[in-house]
């Protein structure tokens, strides 16, 4: 099976814009925050995904097919976004040909929206944030905005991927990740990243109608939570709990 993803653009994509990640992962996090800025900033469909190695499926919006996989943007941040699960074994193609592609736009930065669980996430009446970063000017970037680093622990799946591959070739990048639910679509935790987001990039959103509508985000995202869930799985999602040993 060719592991070929292609990237089709359907409008001029501008340069050194901001790249932003919001794909499903624990809590929905970044999925229902990519989702809320498409449609309060009304981003414009820019380019898509195509390739044979993901799920063989549309997504209908006004009984129109789209791909799962979409970038949306305007002059300064471009936004992509999946509104299914990626598939464990298409994780790294994905990533790949994204950060390749962003490198052809002169990306000056790319950043993912996430989640990390929080045990007894129930019983939080405040979530704090964290930010995870390529460099140590990236995380001066974001401890500077007031986000707290995330000095120990686990990422993985395509924020692992775009942290590391970003380390690699010297391009900033950061996670921005809320304390969420595991296992529960949580749209209270994707406020609290859009606000590290807007301090970070500049991105000003009012994230008052993502609270309000938290119960119906809930319910409108139970079955994509349930498929995610399978794919944390196979990636060992759960990990991210742990506390790796320290090794100098």
């Amino acid at each position: 099976m060719s592991e070929r993803v292609g990237i089709i653009e359907k409008v001029k994509i501008p340069s050194e814009a901001t790249l932003i990640f919001g794909f499903p992962d624990v809590g929905l996090v970044g999925v229902i925050a990519a989702s809320y800025l498409v449609e309060e900033l009304n981003l414009a469909e820019v380019a898509y995904l195509e390739s044979k190695i993901l799920p063989p499926l549309v997504v209908l919006h006004d009984g129109l097919p789209h791909s799962s996989i979409r970038i949306f943007g305007n002059e300064k941040i471009l936004l992509t976004i999946s509104e299914v699960p990626i598939p464990v074994d298409a994780v790294y193609p994905v990533m790949d040909a994204l950060i390749e592609w962003s490198k052809s736009k002169n990306v000056k930065m790319m950043i993912s929206l996430g989640g990390i669980p929080l045990q007894d996430r129930q019983d939080a009446t405040e979530l704090k944030s964290f930010a995870a970063a390529s460099s140590p000017e990236a995380l001066k970037l974001a401890e500077d905005k007031n986000v707290e680093p995330l000095t120990e622990g686990y990422i993985v799946g395509p924020q692992a991927i775009m942290l590391q591959s970003a380390a690699n070739t010297d391009t900033p990048a950061l996670a921005l990740l809320s304390q969420c639910f595991l296992n529960y679509p949580d749209p209270e935790a994707a406020a609290e990243v859009l606000k590290d987001l807007a301090k970070i990039a500049d991105v000003k959103v009012d994230v008052t109608k993502l609270l309000e509508k938290g119960e119906e985000i809930r319910l409108r995202a139970r079955d994509v939570m349930k498929r995610t869930q399978e794919e944390m799985g196979k990636m060992k999602k759960g990990q991210e709990l742990d506390i790796p040993m320290y090794v100098s």
